[in-house]
């Protein structure tokens, strides 16, 4: 009678190991995972370089209310634009800077056939411009593959629009045959609400280092010079200055940035995001 109690004993302990093993196989520790790489916000450089492309609506005259002016045209060569910024990113879809930069001198060339009592004048314009512009800019970036990120953005601030070494050669023909004439302005600098769009692609070289193409329209308001006079001294008293009325740019620019705050962590590249 005890062998058999004995042997129902042994039999329930080798059952209940066997149901503690079971259980311990169930509850196995998961297997290791990497840890993933999050984007976060943080303070980042920037710098750009370009160029611009360049049109003005209209050359007006405050004493030409008495002209006819037709088949105007107006031409800015392309000039060079160099740029500093400092902004934060947001999260991995929102960011902002504020940007400074100096575009460089852009030669300008125009042209105007006016008709007034008495006749018809031919006038040549040449001068050159330059500006200062200072932007408040926020982006959207739209997505990541393969390190590629899309994005489209806008800004608002002021450009300081100088215009200088400003001429006017002129020819009048009042019928009793041309009179040549010459006037140039002063050097002249303005302050103007400015504002812009932006869109491109940005390619994360690194963690921390990011290279833009990108694409602006930039509105910088008018532009203005001193009082038109001739080389004579005459007209120095008069108010005429020329005003280059709605001065815009479609500038193409190369940009890098430089994230302070991103780990130095190698990450494999991204194909999809968010």
């Amino acid at each position: 009678m005890r062998s058999v109690k004995s042997f129902i004993a042994a039999g329930a302990v080798t059952l209940l190991s066997q149901a503690a093993f079971a259980a311990d196989m169930a509850i196995a520790p998961p297997p290791y995972a990497a840890p993933v790489v999050e984007d976060f916000g943080g303070w980042y450089l920037r710098g750009d370089i370009g160029f611009s492309n360049q049109r003005v609506d209209r050359l007006n005259n405050a004493r030409d209310i008495t002209l006819t002016s037709s088949l105007q045209t107006n031409n800015f060569n392309t000039a060079g634009i160099f740029g500093l910024g400092v902004g934060y990113k947001v999260n991995n879809w929102f960011r902002a800077d504020v940007t400074g930069e100096y575009r460089g001198n852009s030669q300008f060339h125009g042209t105007d056939r006016i008709t007034y009592p008495g006749g018809v004048g031919i006038d040549t314009y040449n001068g050159t411009k330059n500006e200062w512009v200072v932007l408040a800019n926020a982006y959207v970036d739209l997505g990541t593959w393969w390190c590629i990120t899309p994005f489209i953005g806008a800004g608002v601030g002021g450009a300081r629009v100088a215009i200088n070494g400003f001429t006017d050669a002129g020819i009048a023909n009042n019928g009793g045959g041309a009179l040549p004439s010459l006037a140039y302005a002063d050097n002249v600098s303005k302050w103007n609400l400015a504002w812009a769009v932006h869109a491109g692609l940005a390619y994360k070289v690194t963690p921390n280092f990011t290279v833009e193409l990108a694409y602006r329209y930039l509105d910088m308001g008018d532009g203005l010079t001193g009082d038109l006079r001739t080389f004579d001294g005459s007209g120095v008293n008069t108010i005429n200055p020329m005003t280059f009325k709605n001065i815009t740019s479609h500038d193409l620019k190369l940009g890098v940035r430089w994230d302070l705050t991103s780990p130095h962590v190698y990450a494999p590249p991204l194909v999809t995001k968010g």
